[in-house]
């Protein structure tokens, strides 16, 4: 017996991604929409109500509508928008977060999905926050760069489509420069940060791929960590998880550079942790493909768990080693 899945919203981009993960796997009956019936909420409403597991890739608005018509208490949600990031009924869908947090995604009937920024950025901070290794109060400074699949059909089209009338020949572009990004509140709730961070994001002109940068001053922190002992707190927190990486620049000979796109096709994330012993600083970076781990891969990786499957199931490892 298959399961029944829904993609409400399945034409975005990151239903599309979804599907197409999802479209030769038996073990799920993929259940959609006819196109004349999209807009009809009495058909939208019974099929929400008759499947297993929702899924939805919707605005924050139309995710709150979706999950209001769902009246049918077997049916089981992974929202993918970030409408339900930071309540309480619902489950954070970051399995690696802690060792409990897996378990707690497989027995839930709600789990968002996290945000592309937000996911790497907790993945870095909460594990030196809970060793005390980084204080509650510490002022984290956030700088991220994405690439221009993150904003959806309509910035895709703005940077694609020449026949566009917002069609850009921008390089890069910093935004959310009122430092209200949508992701700061996530980010501050699972951090453990006590006070919102400086989240400084931006867009780059290549479609997919994203790198999160935290800056540290060793020095200005109190019991001044040494660069070993974070090195090693990221490294046992996420030992033994398949998606979840930690490097030390300095054992990967001469990084001079990073690549945003190098975990592209992938739902890993690669922590690196670059490093001057002499000035007592360092940069934490996290890379992931913000369609992978920062969104499609992420939602396929909780659906695996909420059917009790390895959570690797049909997520291919895409082997890198440049940098």
């Amino acid at each position: 017996m298959t399961t029944a899945v829904f993609i409400d919203g399945e034409y975005g981009t990151t239903g599309l991604q979804i599907k197409s993960r999802l479209f030769s796997r038996s073990d799920v009956t993929l259940v959609s929409l006819p196109e004349s019936k999209r807009k009809c909420t009495r058909a939208r409403s019974e099929i929400l109500n008759d499947v297993d597991i929702v899924i939805l890739c919707l605005p924050d608005d139309g995710a709150r509508d979706a999950v209001a018509m769902i009246q049918s208490p077997g049916v089981r949600i992974i929202d993918a928008s970030s409408a339900h990031r930071i309540c309480d009924k619902w489950t954070y869908g970051f399995p690696e977060y802690n060792r409990k947090q897996a378990e707690k995604i497989a027995n839930a009937r709600y789990v968002t999905n996290p945000g592309c920024y937000a996911v790497a950025a907790v993945s870095m901070l909460y594990p030196l926050i809970i060793s005390h290794i980084l204080p509650h109060n510490f002022p984290a400074t956030i700088h991220a760069i994405s690439g221009y699949s993150g904003g959806g059909k309509q910035l895709i089209t703005e940077f694609e489509d020449k026949s566009s009338p917002n069609y850009t020949n921008d390089i890069f572009r910093i935004y959310s420069l009122n430092l209200e990004h949508k992701h700061i509140s996530e980010i501050q709730a699972f951090s453990g940060l006590s006070m919102p961070p400086i989240f400084v994001p931006s867009v780059g002109r290549f479609r997919q791929g994203m790198i999160v940068q935290v800056p540290l001053f060793l020095g200005a922190i109190a019991g001044k960590p040494r660069i070993d002992l974070i090195i090693d707190k990221l490294q046992e927190h996420y030992k033994n998880r398949p998606f979840i990486s930690v490097n030390e620049c300095s054992k990967h000979g001469n990084i001079s550079t990073m690549n945003p796109e190098i975990c592209n096709g992938t739902n890993e994330i690669k922590i690196f942790v670059c490093s001057n012993e002499h000035k007592n600083q360092a940069v934490l970076f996290g890379i992931l493909d913000n369609l992978g781990k920062g969104a499609s891969g992420q939602a396929l990786q909780n659906l695996n768990l909420m059917l009790g499957l390895d959570e690797s199931y049909g997520l291919n490892h895409k082997k890198v080693h440049s940098y």
